[in-house]
C-alpha cells in the first residue's frame, strides 16, 4: 500500500478540518456569513504579516499579488531596483518589464543571498528609484535574503522596499511593521496551508500613497477597490469562497500557535533537515538557507530528475527537483505549513533510503540521527 506524503514548497499539506470544510455545501459569497468570514480572515491575516496596516486579498496565484505590486505602485518612466537571485527574483522583473518599468538589476548567483551594500550602493547612484523588489526566500533556491537589512537601507530614504514572501510568509520572520518594510505579499498554498487561488497584499501607509499616485493601467488587480472592498467584508469580484472557508482554519491554527511559535517551529525543522542532509554527506545547496526549504546540491552522478520521479512513482514522496539551470541538479525538501518534527523524520529516511537504492554510498540512518538530536536538544 502507498502513502503519498508531500514536501514541496507548495502546494503544501492541508489540515484535514480544512479540507473537511471545503467539503461543506457552498455558501453566497455576499451573504451576511461571507461578510463576517471576510473580516475574520482579513484581521488574522495581520498576525502573520506581523502588522497593524490592512490586507487586501486577491482570487489569483501569488504572482497575481507580485503584478498588483507592480502595477499599483508604479507610473510609467519609474525606475526600480530588481534583485534577481533565481526563478522568482527573476519574475519581478519579468512583471516589470511588461509594464513598461526601467529595471535596475542585481544580479546574485543562485544560491547566494543579496548583500545589502550592493542595494545601497545602487541607491546612492539612483536616488531617483521609485522600489526595491525583493524575495524573503528565494524559493527556487531555498536562499533566505536579509529582509531586515534592506529595509535598513530603503525606509529613510523615498524608496519602497516590495518584498515577496510568496513562499516564506510564516516560516521565516518577515516583522513589517518593525522592519519598516513597504509592501508585502503572499499567497495560500505555502506556509498559510490552504489549496491555491488565494493571493495577499500589506501595504503601509508610504505605499499607499504611492498607489494614490499610479498612472499604470489595472483593472481586477487594482489594490484599491480590494481593499475599499475588505473594509467592508466583500469583494470587488467574485471571491473563492471555499478557499476562504479552508483559509479561515489554517489562520485558526497559527494564531493558537502564536505566529513567533510558528516561525521557532518552522526554524526548528529546517536546522534539523539541514544537520539530517551534512550527516548524510551532501552540501547545502544555499548560503544562507532559509526556513521554508532545504536545497540540496546533488553528486554529479545522480540524475536529480530521475531521482524525483522515482521517490514519487515507487514510494509516494515527493520533492521538488531544480528550476531551469537548476534542473536535475538539486533537490528541494520543503518543512512548511502543515508539518511537524515527524514529518521531517520521514523526510529523511526516505530520502537515505532513495540514494541507497540508486546505489550511492549512504550510511542508512546517519541522517535521522542527526535530525533526532536536534529535535531532542530542543525540546529538552
Amino acid at each position: 500500500m502507498k502513502k503519498h506524503f508531500l514536501f514541496t514548497p507548495g502546494p503544501t499539506p492541508i489540515p484535514p478540518e480544512a479540507l473537511l470544510a471545503m467539503a461543506q455545501p457552498i455558501d453566497y459569497h455576499r451573504s451576511e456569513d461571507a461578510v463576517a468570514l471576510i473580516k475574520d480572515v482579513l484581521e488574522k491575516l495581520k498576525h502573520v504579516f506581523q502588522t497593524e496596516n490592512d490586507v487586501l486579498f486577491l482570487t489569483s496565484s501569488g504572482t497575481g499579488a507580485m503584478e498588483g505590486a507592480v502595477a499599483n505602485l508604479l507610473c510609467n518612466g519609474d525606475k526600480v531596483i530588481v534583485i534577481r537571485s533565481g526563478k522568482f527574483g527573476e519574475r519581478w522583473a519579468e512583471i516589470c518589464d511588461a509594464y513598461g518599468i526601467d529595471v535596475i538589476p542585481i544580479d546574485v548567483r543562485p544560491g547566494d543571498s543579496v548583500a545589502s551594500e550592493a542595494v545601497e550602493a545602487e541607491l546612492s547612484d539612483n536616488p531617483d528609484v521609485q522600489a526595491v523588489y525583493a524575495t524573503l526566500c528565494e524559493t527556487s533556491t531555498g536562499a533566505l535574503h536579509d529582509i531586515e537589512a534592506l529595509a535598513g537601507r530603503t525606509k529613510h530614504t523615498p524608496t519602497l522596499l516590495v518584498v515577496d514572501a510568496v513562499s516564506a510568509l510564516g516560516a521565516d520572520d518577515l516583522q513589517m511593521d518593525n522592519w519598516g518594510v513597504d509592501v508585502v505579499v503572499s499567497c495560500s498554498q505555502k506556509g498559510l496551508m490552504t489549496p491555491p487561488g488565494l493571493a495577499f497584499a500589506a501595504l503601509n501607509g508610504r505605499a499607499w500613497e504611492a498607489v494614490e499616485q499610479s498612472d499604470l493601467p489595472k483593472y481586477y488587480l487594482d489594490f484599491r477597490k480590494a481593499h475599499e472592498s475588505g473594509l467592508k467584508g466583500s469583494v470587488p469580484y467574485t471571491p473563492a469562497v471555499t478557499l476562504l472557508i479552508a483559509l479561515q482554519i489554517a489562520l485558526n491554527r497559527i494564531c493558537d500557535e502564536g505566529i513567533r511559535n510558528t516561525i521557532t517551529r518552522h526554524n526548528r525543522m529546517a536546522l534539523a533537515t539541514r544537520n539530517a542532509v551534512k550527516a548524510i554527506g551532501l552540501p547545502l545547496f544555499a548560503t544562507s538557507p532559509a526556513n521554508t526549504l532545504t536545497s540540496i546540491r546533488l553528486p554529479e552522478e545522480i540524475d536529480g530528475k530521475a531521482f524525483v520521479k522515482m521517490m514519487r512513482d515507487r514510494h509516494g514522496i515527493t520533492y521538488a527537483g531544480g528550476q531551469a539551470e537548476l534542473s536535475g541538479k538539486i533537490v528541494r525538501i520543503a518543512h512548511l505549513g502543515w508539518m511537524n518534527e515527524n514529518d521531517v523524520i520521514v523526510a529523511i529516511s526516505a530520502f537515505e533510503r532513495g540514494l541507497a537504492e540508486i546505489g550511492y554510498d549512504v550510511s542508512l540512518g546517519a541522517g535521522i540521527a542527526a535530525a533526532q538530536e536536534v529535535f531532542t536538544k530542543q525540546t529538552s
